[in-house]
């Protein structure tokens, strides 16, 4: 399963409640999981296939050792769902085996539940935000013949999130320039006027600069506070070799509201 960081990124991408267990590997996706099937608001069979998609749908080389364990590997996961009266199909779907029937294989793209609808823009965003690495993997295994896409610079991931957005959000103002702050100003990544609300976007491009998002967010935040139209600044952090050891600490290094005489923003950080 790797780090704790990768635990939690997975988990969370996945849609699992609240913050992480602070648990050891072998009981933290077991209370993540637990938690996910007590919380009436959530999907918690759509929490587990989101948790198992990549690793039940991205097969190794088939004639490889590594394919032959993964096989094995599948096959007990696929026994143990069996065995509760579920079945797993591709694309992160989980179902009753009683829905089966009702639901074939080759043109079921439901999950077992509806998943509620929005009623607030953080809702939405929170929801986009969250998985915007599950919405990565089908552009990046791609059926064969096609050209795969890659997220391997801020642009990248901003071009997804604002494709993500368009069809909920109508004024999506990209690269709006902030005050100036300490003789310079810069732009932002995306302004959401009717909301008062900005995103701005980081990738971790390598453990050199894990040191340094940090404090590039901090100087971001001096300006967004600075921003009339600004209330509220959502920092998405892009980590896709799960450098940072420590995303907890970051968070609440900057969560929360910044305000002094010349204006106030309320942060929020996520760590994908």
């Amino acid at each position: 399963m790797g780090s704790h960081a990768t635990l939690d990124a997975l988990f969370i991408a996945a849609g699992a409640p609240g913050e992480p267990p602070n648990l050891s590997h072998g009981s933290k996706w077991k209370e993540w999981l637990f938690r996910a099937g007590q919380d009436p608001t959530v999907d918690s069979l759509a929490v587990l296939g989101n948790v198992l998609e990549e690793f039940m749908d991205l097969a190794p080389m088939a004639g490889t050792n590594e394919y032959d364990a993964w096989t094995e590997r599948r096959m007990r996961v696929e026994h143990a769902l069996e065995e509760n009266g579920l079945r797993y199909y591709r694309f992160g779907r989980i179902l009753p085996q009683s829905l089966v029937g009702e639901h074939p294989e080759p043109n079921d793209r439901g999950a077992s539940q509806t998943p509620p609808k929005p009623t607030k823009v953080e809702e939405l965003l929170e929801v986009v935000v969250r998985g915007l690495r599950r919405a990565m993997h089908p552009l990046t295994h791609r059926r064969k013949g096609t050209q795969q896409l890659s997220f391997g610079n801020e642009y990248d991931v901003q071009d997804l999130l604002h494709a993500l957005l368009r069809p909920w959000i109508s004024d999506i103002r990209p690269e709006e320039f902030t005050p100036s702050y300490a003789g310079s100003s810069t732009r932002m990544d995306f302004l959401l006027p009717a909301h008062k609300l900005v995103i701005e976007t980081k990738i971790v491009r390598d453990r050199a600069h894990v040191r340094r998002v940090g404090d590039e967010l901090i100087i971001d935040i001096e300006h967004y506070r600075r921003h009339p139209g600004c209330a509220a600044l959502w920092c998405v952090i892009y980590d896709p070799d799960h450098l940072i050891t420590n995303a907890e600490g970051l968070k609440n290094d900057l969560q929360g509201m910044r305000a002094t005489p010349d204006g106030q923003v309320h942060v929020r950080v996520f760590v994908l």
